[in-house]
């Protein structure tokens, strides 16, 4: 009895470490599953978010492309006085989504793919509305272009009736002016005889000038202020003022005047005389008298001095 119980102890331990070989081996079998089971559950997920990074990066590509894409209706409707409030805020939008940074869901991917898909019906419409404001400002710049020729037409016949009324102006102007006829020029001497044409100093105390005005229908009566010149040789005018010379104004500038009268003009061919005494000798030559009224010379003749 002695002799099989070191048997029966031996085979128990051979029992116990096959059971722990056993279990061991089933440890190493449960952690294989386990490991496999977890790396391909890390491949899952490493994939899925490798999926979710490249759907974002098309989301963000599609963004940007509609951004544009409303951008250029935005300037186009802008350029043809259209409203654009609605595309621009729907651009502000979609910027402030792109500028997101974070990792969206494939949820949220497909309701952003979904909405941008909604976009292109509101493009189709606003590319409507372009051809449809480029058609009024077409009939517009038509219209404008008809007033604009209405109105240099209009223009151009004002123009052409303010040259006519200057024209009618002018003519009655000179119509209406003086001319002095029948001009004399005499030397008078101390006894008071009279030479006409040429003379000498010694026959020349006073210069006397005389002539008609000329009956005239159109020229208004009144009041005038008749100048007359005497112009030297040297073409500088002769005058006195102690003596009753002065300056007037005759094409926008001032000149000396020989000498003047106020008269009444009554359009009767009245004569004016005018009696001038220059005190010292006249310079040997040829003079010429000249008459002006109302802003015109009406007459002249030159006489001579030897």
């Amino acid at each position: 009895m002695s002799t099989n119980i070191p048997e029966e102890k031996k085979s128990k331990n051979e029992r116990g470490k096959n059971i722990l070989i056993i279990v061991l081996i089933l440890l190493v079998i449960v952690s294989g599953i386990k490991l496999y089971f977890d790396n391909v559950e890390k491949s899952n997920k490493t994939e899925e978010i490798l999926i979710l990074s490249e759907e974002n990066n098309n989301l963000n590509l599609r963004i940007d492309s509609m951004a544009y894409q409303l951008d250029l209706r935005i300037q186009e409707i802008k350029k043809l006085g259209g409203n654009v409030d609605s595309l621009i805020m729907l651009k502000e939008e979609l910027i402030q989504e792109r500028n997101t940074d974070r990792n969206r869901s494939a949820a949220e991917i497909a309701q952003l793919n979904k909405k941008i898909d909604s976009f292109s019906n509101v493009l189709a419409e606003k590319d409507l509305e372009i051809v449809r404001l480029k058609q009024v400002n077409e009939q517009l710049f038509t219209e404008n272009q008809d007033l604009k020729t209405s109105k240099a037409e209009i223009e151009d016949s004002i123009v052409q009736l303010n040259l006519k009324q200057e024209q009618l102006k002018e003519k009655v102007n000179m119509a209406q002016r003086l001319h002095a006829e029948n001009i004399t020029i005499a030397a008078v001497n101390s006894r008071g005889r009279e030479r006409e044409g040429s003379f000498k100093n010694r026959h020349l105390e006073k210069l006397k000038i005389s002539f008609n005005l000329t009956e005239n229908k159109v020229a208004d009566p009144g009041t005038k202020d008749i100048f007359v010149q005497v112009v030297a040789p040297n073409n500088q005018v002769i005058f006195d003022i102690a003596k009753g010379s002065g300056t007037f104004n005759i094409d926008g500038r001032e000149e000396f005047f020989t000498a003047k009268q106020d008269i009444l003009f009554d359009n009767s061919s009245q004569k004016l005389i005018y009696l001038y005494e220059k005190g010292t000798e006249y310079t040997e030559g040829i003079y010429e008298v000249r008459i002006y009224a109302d802003g015109f010379q009406i007459g002249n003749k030159d006489f001579e001095i030897k």
